[in-house]
């Protein structure tokens, strides 16, 4: 069976953000997918053996092919399904340079506004690894700082809330117009997030009407048509199949990145997160694809994007 003919498969549980972003872009192209719920917390035993270690969430599967983190997701939907696009604008490159954005530093203060706003409300595991994940080595005094500066995070996620009401205020549908683009994903999954995570997120969320009524109209896209599917019938589905072949290389890979070297990919934040360690099959600027073996999921080819993940190359 050919991976590209192969089930969309979502590695990921109903509370993640992340994944809410991953399941509006399967809506907004109104695709087929199986969902594949997995624990909130590490350890993720069915995960890893297909990602090699890498355990954040969404995790999209297709066949033998593993696609880590969302844009790396996004980038290969449009390529696979590419009616209705993703970027029904001219300005593509614009919406990639936002979503740095929208995955970095909005998502950052979302998480300290939620996670500080719960005090000493969150569950202690619950707390450590989230702390861990997002705050650093020291995330208990991170926890604690976010706590004490809620105002002015709360003053911060103001700003930017009022500009998208700006923009919406003409009364069209969506971010870009009358088509939802990527970016409307890419921004409703910290709007869904302080909303529904922060007690304070509705009366915070009610100053912005164009906002909601965006909302409302993001919502309404759905999630596609999806039905269920257990860990092991995701590890037999990739065992069924073979990874679809390299892309390619790139010659002026800052790196030096070439198939055949053994490198570990890491996201390039102190997490305290395993990194995923394989044999380099394709990298280009946006993406990097590494070939590995599991004894009951078989060979795999494992998708990163480059920007936001540090690539280190064994041996020098």
């Amino acid at each position: 069976m050919s991976g590209q003919t192969s089930e969309i498969i979502l590695h990921n549980y109903p509370q993640s953000p992340v994944a809410e972003k991953a399941r509006i872009a399967f809506g907004i192209k109104g695709l087929a997918w199986r969902d594949v719920e997995i624990p909130r917390l590490a350890p993720k035993p069915m995960l890893t053996q297909l990602t090699g270690g890498y355990r954040r969430t969404p995790v999209m599967q297709i066949g033998a092919d593993i696609y880590c983190d969302s844009a790396c997701i996004i980038r290969e939907l449009e390529r696979r399904f590419p009616e209705p696009t993703y970027f029904p604008t001219t300005e593509a490159a614009m919406m990639w340079a936002a979503s740095r954005w929208t995955d970095g530093a909005l998502f950052d203060l979302a998480v300290k506004i939620v996670l500080g706003s719960a005090g000493d409300n969150l569950p202690a595991d619950f707390a450590a690894d989230r702390g861990r994940l997002y705050l650093g080595p020291d995330w208990a005094a991170g926890l604690r700082a976010a706590n004490a500066a809620l105002p002015h995070l709360a003053s911060q996620m103001r700003a930017p809330m009022g500009w998208l009401n700006q923009q919406l205020s003409d009364g069209r549908a969506y971010l870009l117009g009358e088509a939802p683009a990527a970016i409307d994903a890419q921004f409703f999954h910290v709007v869904w997030f302080v909303r529904g995570r922060w007690a304070q997120g509705p009366e915070f969320l009610a100053e912005f009407p164009h906002l909601e009524r965006w909302e409302r109209n993001v919502t309404a896209l759905g999630h596609g048509t999806v039905s269920p599917m257990t860990p092991e019938e995701a590890i037999a589905a990739a065992a069924a199949t073979e990874p679809l072949d390299p892309l390619g290389t790139d010659p002026r890979d800052p790196q030096g990145i070439m198939p055949g070297a053994e490198v570990t990919v890491h996201p390039d934040v102190d997490g305290g997160e395993q990194g995923v360690t394989g044999i380099v099959t394709a990298s280009d600027a946006d993406t990097i694809t590494l070939a590995r073996r599991d004894e009951k999921a078989g060979n795999l080819a494992v998708h990163f994007p480059r920007a936001g993940y540090r690539v280190e190359l064994h041996g020098t």
